[in-house]
């Protein structure tokens, strides 16, 4: 491993649902076998080990230097612009540690989300009479929920009959409303697209709202998409000390 490369820290948020860290370790290897050049290491924040703070905690005892710490989140709400930055100002002072963007938005998103579409039996060919439901976890936080609408109204043109967002906390429309309207529109079918990461007790209420929709497709997981989106935003981050260097 070329020893000037920063390890990657991938930040989850953590779930005593099992299904999440499995999902989240799972991306991680995939991320991994694409590069392995590259140390990629995994924290969370609550609920499974091992803790952020505990990664950063081995890294500077093994003396490592340089650190992208990556959040593995959709949106940039509380946790990207509080929680996270207040887990790194404790590391200790050893470390350089870069705070990587959010995944999203992101074309490559939009891919792996039609990619689970395809998956869960639509075909290109559906796109012009299917309703997509782009259900995504939720947030109290206002630029989150227009980052939300925004990939929706991009989608749309697309060549879906029509998008909406919808959410399973904390905003509205809930899923469940969202496929009513697109019921209501004259949609020949209505599909939901859960915009979420990992399984757990949020996926698994957009679920239960995607009931009465034609089809529902998997959580975005370990889609090699999102794996390329990780990447990107690692080197995004390693931009500015790689050009001081002169690399």
């Amino acid at each position: 491993m070329h020893p000037s490369k920063p390890v990657l820290l991938v930040i989850a948020h953590g779930s005593r649902d099992p299904r999440h860290a499995a999902t989240v370790h799972t991306l991680v290897r995939r991320v991994r076998s694409l590069r392995p050049d590259v140390r990629v290491e995994t924290g969370f924040l609550d609920f499974n080990v091992p803790s952020v703070h505990g990664v950063l905690e081995s890294l500077a005892a093994e003396g490592v230097r340089d650190v992208v710490a990556l959040p593995l989140l959709l949106t940039r709400a509380f946790h990207a612009k509080a929680d996270i930055p207040a887990v790194l100002r404790d590391a200790p002072r050893s470390l350089r540690i870069r705070q990587a963007e959010v995944l999203g938005p992101s074309p490559l998103l939009l891919s792996a989300l039609e990619r689970r579409l395809y998956e869960a039996g639509l075909s290109p060919a559906d796109k012009p009479s299917t309703g997509v439901v782009l259900a995504s976890a939720g947030s109290t936080d206002p630029e989150a929920i227009a980052v939300i609408a925004e990939i929706a109204r991009e989608w749309r043109h697309t060549g879906w009959c029509a998008v909406r967002p919808a959410f399973a906390s904390a905003s509205l429309p809930r899923t469940e409303d969202a496929v009513r309207e697109l019921r209501a529109l004259g949609c020949e079918r209505v599909a939901v697209a859960p915009y979420v990461l990992a399984p757990g007790f949020l996926p698994d209420r957009i679920a239960r709202g995607a009931a009465q929709a034609d089809v529902l497709s998997k959580v975005l997981g370990a889609a090699p998409e999102v794996a390329q989106v990780l990447l990107e935003r690692y080197h995004e981050a390693r931009r500015p000390v790689l050009a001081a260097v002169g690399a």
